[in-house]
């Protein structure tokens, strides 16, 4: 009877999450850079019909591995080159990973605590949108979690297979994005095992199995690389990872707190409660005790190793989502049965947090109305950001309702609370947080790509019928070549962007460029003419 209502909850959680993360996958075009540059990726492979190479441009790119984009590759064979297909993969990336939380969670408390656990990631703002996006993060951060998890059960059951599975998944991960999986969770055990007084938590034949079955999983691509003669791909590989530690990669830099405030702003509602999670809680057993000590420690090492990290970008610490959402639901669950009580910090910082975001989703197409004296203020000193200020974008005026949401939902939450309605109040917050999410990634994306891309991406997409070369001037783009359905070229001179601009070219070729960079392109280069300008961006033209 257990088993048929596990059996029920799950598949009830797997539908659920197809009804969220699928729907309007393809409403937006893909975002520079992340999106595309993946999406690219997989169309390339697809156009040369080499799936072991991932390249950009068609030349080779060492950047990531392929795990990802070969799960793009198999969505595009499906559903074509487009923005659903490259989205297609995280979707079901969400159909998995919530009823692994779910069964985590039930196994170490119970049902209603695998099911908090869901709501509280499910319900939060970036870990909802990730589901909805085309990155390799999802995936990437799901394959550490399960290497964690079931190294966790191994130090517990000492089950051959639990560090079968930890190896794996961990190679996967490695597989997905890079060696950082293997960082992570090497200096996580570590820390474990140091807390531990350095008691032996593998032995040496479990220790030889997780090398020799990372080394196949992890290692596979790598090796096979080697083998195919592409060594240098794999140096570059190595060098591009040290790179992002020790320098801000193309301006993707940050203050030291970055990530502390991306988690407390992108994590809500979960992200405040989990601030009473630090704590002790003495009613829970030596189990549930241990496998918070690993959460713990995986979310201090992923936010202090990407504070120290010099590139700053959202995601990076977007792997503390699953320690961040256990903490949260641990609480909730604890106050929903009345063990604890929400003190007066907590309830402040959510009304706090959670008016920001509704005041931001509330105020930001009204900004529409005062363009003309925004982009005139002091606070705007860039003309490439004035022109995108000035943008004519279409706002119906009922947008703000997904704001109004979020505080219709704060409102009724302190109501249940001062009743001590606390599963009530809870469920009302977490539910008016994803459906206003929803509804904001459903009427805001669209209109935020015409302010950032828009005109970029519509230019690009006109000349996907012409033979011309395209290319960008002055800004880093993969734009131009997914939407403009780049073929692989013929003339190996159209890698040389001072023979497009100065040489004698074979057929016409399209520039784009910021408008702060415009004066300085049309002066080195007066063979360009300016064909027109819109929302801070110039395109150009040189004819053959």
């Amino acid at each position: 009877m257990q088993k048929n209502r596990s059996i029920f909850i799950n598949t009830a959680i797997a539908v659920a999450s197809l009804v969220l993360f699928v729907p309007f996958l393809g409403g937006v075009h893909l975002f520079d850079w992340d999106e595309i540059n993946f999406a690219e990726s997989a169309r390339e492979m697809i156009v040369t019909g080499d799936y072991l190479t991932v390249r950009i441009n068609f030349l080779p790119f060492w950047e990531k591995p392929p795990l990802f984009i070969w799960l793009q590759v198999l969505s595009m064979k499906v559903f074509g080159i487009n923005e659903f297909a490259a989205r297609f993969p995280n979707a079901i990336c969400g159909t998995v990973t919530l009823p692994v939380l779910f069964n985590a969670g039930r196994k170490l408390y119970n049902n209603k605590f695998g099911l908090l656990w869901v709501m509280t990631y499910a319900c939060s703002i970036l870990p909802f949108l990730y589901f909805k996006s085309g990155i390799i993060d999802p995936w990437f951060n799901l394959f550490i979690f399960l290497g964690i998890h079931h190294f966790i059960k191994h130090t517990r059951q000492k089950a051959v297979i639990s560090i079968l599975m930890s190896a794996a998944f961990i190679g996967l991960a490695i597989l997905t994005k890079g060696p950082v999986a293997l960082l992570v969770f090497l200096l996580t055990a570590g820390i474990y095992w140091a807390l531990n007084r350095f008691r032996t938590i593998l032995s040496i034949r479990d220790t030889f199995i997780f090398i020799i079955v990372l080394l196949l999983t992890g290692g596979s691509w790598f090796i096979l690389q080697i083998l195919d003669g592409n060594f240098s791909v794999l140096k570059d590989f190595i060098a591009y990872q040290i790179r992002l530690f020790q320098t801000e990669d193309a301006g993707h830099g940050g203050f030291f707190l970055y990530h502390f405030i991306v988690l407390l702003i992108g994590v809500f509602p979960a992200s405040v409660p989990a601030f009473m999670g630090f704590l002790a809680f003495r009613d829970d057993t030596p189990v549930q005790r241990n496998y918070k000590k690993w959460m713990l420690i995986l979310f201090w090492i992923v936010l202090i190793l990407f504070s120290i990290v010099k590139t700053k970008i959202v995601h990076y610490s977007s792997l503390c989502y699953f320690p961040l959402t256990f903490l949260s639901a641990l609480v909730i669950f604890k106050y929903i049965d009345r063990k604890i009580f929400l003190p007066g910090w907590i309830v402040a910082g959510l009304i706090i947090v959670g008016s920001i975001v509704s005041a931001i989703v509330i105020v930001f197409p009204f900004l529409g109305y005062f363009k003309h004296q925004i982009a005139g203020s002091s606070l705007i000193t860039d003309d490439f950001a004035r022109n995108i200020v000035l943008a004519d974008v279409r706002w119906h005026g009922y947008e703000p309702v997904a704001g109004l949401i979020l505080i219709a939902g704060l409102i009724l939450f302190l109501v249940f609370h001062k009743k001590r309605l606390s599963f009530q109040a809870m469920v009302t917050l977490f539910a008016s947080s994803g459906l206003s999410v929803m509804l904001t990634l459903i009427m805001y994306t669209t209109r935020i790509e015409a302010y950032s891309q828009g005109a970029a991406i519509a230019f690009f997409k006109d000349l996907s019928d012409k033979d011309a070369y395209v290319e960008t001037l002055g800004y880093k783009s993969y734009a131009h070549l997914f939407y403009t359905e780049k073929k692989m070229p013929e003339n190996p001179l159209s890698y040389k962007k001072n023979w497009l601009l100065t040489g004698s070219i074979d057929k016409n070729a399209y520039f784009t460029c910021k408008i702060t960079s415009r004066d300085r392109i049309l002066r080195n280069y007066p063979g360009l003419k300016i064909l027109y300008e819109k929302n801070g961006y110039v395109f150009l033209l040189r004819e053959k």
